[in-house]
């Protein structure tokens, strides 16, 4: 997509970058800016956050690392064919696809590869910066949108084995980019990449994206607090196909991701209720998924109730536009000058940074607060080269956030 050539252009560097959030992400910001189709679900574009000096959609340049190789257009045209993209805007923003296309590099690590750790850390830096030299950016922001991994069954380690998602937020902090999970796998959360968090200088944000049941639980549960009512069960269960369907088939993946939705619960309700959460695949849905709640609560005088909710949505396109509001917040964040994690943003997420509120009005509350600071005047201080900024001392000392609990490489 176009921008002025006065305009400073941000990167957006996307792990799972073929993927169905990641495809819907570069053609619905080409769409918007094009005013194909309005910014529906971009909480960015309302007037909460006017005057707070975000990148417009038109500085957007879009990059990023995968392991598979089918082109955007292809993946685009699958989405149609799945619902998930309206007929005719992969042809209408062809251009922006295949521009993106030719940024993403090979990711890691494969099957019988040969590259340790270290190794395929400076690889995915320096593809990101070669990504900030050739494209001109004032910054890129590194956001994890690839296939949820498996949570670690015991304490991650301090040595110098990493999961695949923490490879590449080690690769961001190296080459001094921002970083996002929008994912339950652990990317910064590692212990041996807790040092150069909290000294890198660097805003980050995470960790995975509240885009549906959990968005619903958040509301819900303080409710139920709020009304003095005792819930006595809270069940669901989720039916969803496609990569984030096939990857959740693993049980081990599929208690990443239920973590962070009954962790809503026991912060709003001040306890655990009975009852789990179940992950299906059903490849037949494609990107489409359909959540059921069953809540058991005792009224007045032990009255028992029942209260059912049914969630269908479709994944990407519920994620797409907050992907996006993520990736120009934190740019303003790293403009502003502020480091470590955003605890600002807990609204966007199920396992928020920091020890922020759970409940989805207090959160929204706390992101009208970060909007205020982002549109208050800083002292101006010399920009650093995209290279060195991960050397900086950060302005406060962050911890890199909770231990991990479990990225969607396709999802």
């Amino acid at each position: 997509m176009s921008a002025s050539s006065s305009e400073p252009r941000v990167g957006v560097w996307l792990i799972g970058a073929r993927g169905s959030v990641a495809t819907t992400v570069v053609a619905g910001c080409a769409a918007v800016t094009a005013g194909l189709y309005p910014p529906t679900g971009m909480v960015t574009e309302t007037p909460l956050f006017a005057g707070c000096g975000l990148p417009p959609l038109s500085s957007l340049v879009f990059g990023g690392h995968d392991t598979v190789d089918c082109p955007l257009p292809k993946r685009a045209e699958a989405l149609v064919a799945g619902g998930v993209l309206p007929h005719g805007l992969p042809a209408a923003v062809a251009a922006e696809l295949e521009a993106a296309d030719r940024e993403i590099r090979p990711g890691g690590p494969v099957p019988g590869g040969t590259q340790d750790t270290a190794e395929l850390v400076d690889g995915f830096a320096a593809d990101l910066r070669d990504f900030l030299r050739r494209r001109g950016l004032t910054r890129a922001v590194v956001v994890n949108v690839a296939s949820t991994e498996p949570a670690p069954t015991e304490p991650a380690p301090t040595g110098t084995t990493l999961p695949p998602s923490s490879l590449y937020a080690a690769a961001a902090l190296k080459a001094g980019c921002p970083y996002v999970n929008f994912t339950p796998s652990t990317g910064l959360h590692h212990p041996a990449l807790a040092p150069a968090a909290r000294t890198g200088g660097l805003p980050y944000a995470g960790r995975d994206g509240k885009t549906g049941q959990t968005l619903l639980r958040s509301v819900l549960g303080p409710m139920f607090a709020q009304r003095a009512l005792e819930v006595r069960a809270w069940s669901g269960t989720n039916l969803l196909g496609g990569g984030d369907g096939a990857s959740l088939a693993d049980p081990a993946a599929a208690a990443a991701k239920n973590a962070g939705k009954e962790r809503v619960l026991a912060d709003t309700l001040g306890t655990a209720p009975q009852g789990e959460v179940h992950i299906d695949d059903v490849p037949a849905l494609g990107d489409w998924k359909t959540a059921w709640d069953h809540i058991a609560f005792d009224g007045f005088l032990g009255t028992r109730m029942i209260l059912q909710t049914t969630w269908q949505g479709c994944d990407s396109a519920l994620a797409a536009p907050l992907v996006l509001d993520l990736a120009r917040l934190v740019s303003r964040a790293h403009e502003a000058g502020l480091s470590g994690p955003l605890d600002g943003l807990g609204f966007y997420f199920k396992d928020p940074l920091g020890e922020g509120p759970a409940a989805l009005g207090e959160q929204y509350a706390e992101l009208a607060r970060f909007a205020v600071r982002l549109r208050t005047p800083r002292p101006e201080r010399p920009e650093p080269h995209p290279e060195r900024r991960a050397q900086q001392p950060g302005r406060r000392n962050p911890q890199p956030g909770r231990p991990s609990h479990g990225s969607r490489e396709e999802r």
